[in-house]
């Protein structure tokens, strides 16, 4: 029980240490610890969460808007650094208004905001991670177009779960989990 709060104060010091990211030079050994720092932060809470049996409806809303703004840091320190095609441009938006759509569904069938802790939003948050370390390689482009279909399906997957759901499950798996209990 005595580590029942440890996750929310990874999650906080995640939020901390994403903000602190605007303070340092991009690419220095600073910014990179820092956001090395970030990125094991978010494995690490949600690991000791389910090990201590922690877990709470705040915490993984807490964890979410970890989550947020340090995706919220990184597009502002990366847009001015990265040149995107106005196809990925238009990808990225569409990506963001079916994120958007999912939400506002979420809201107003469970009056919460809430995103899913499926594998596939897992997994686009591990690419999204190494996204900033391909910039200014000759793999930029083809990796930033893997990680917008991955984050498509991903997006869809949530967008799907939230309308055929009948409860909220933040920890729902996949889509497959849902289908295969119906």
């Amino acid at each position: 029980m005595k580590f029942k709060f440890v996750p929310n104060v990874i999650s906080i010091l995640r939020i901390a240490l994403s903000l602190s990211l605007l303070f340092v030079d991009l690419f220095s050994w600073k910014f990179v610890f820092i956001y090395l720092l970030c990125g094991m932060s978010d494995v690490l809470d949600g690991y000791i969460a389910r090990r201590t049996k922690s877990q709470s409806i705040f915490g993984a809303k807490l964890d979410t808007t970890a989550d947020i703004v340090m995706f919220a840091v990184i597009l502002y320190i990366f847009i001015p650094v990265i040149t995107l095609s106005n196809r990925i441009i238009i990808w990225l938006f569409t990506i963001l208004l079916i994120r958007i759509i999912s939400i506002i569904i979420v809201y107003f069938k469970y009056k919460v905001f809430a995103m899913l802790h499926t594998y596939s939003n897992k997994i686009t948050g591990l690419l999204l991670f190494f996204v900033p370390i391909a910039i200014g390689s000759p793999l930029e482009i083809p990796i930033i177009y893997f990680v917008c279909f991955i984050a498509s399906v991903s997006a869809i997957e949530e967008l799907l779960i939230n309308i055929l759901s009948k409860s909220m499950e933040l920890d729902i798996k996949s889509i497959f989990t849902l289908l295969s209990v119906r």
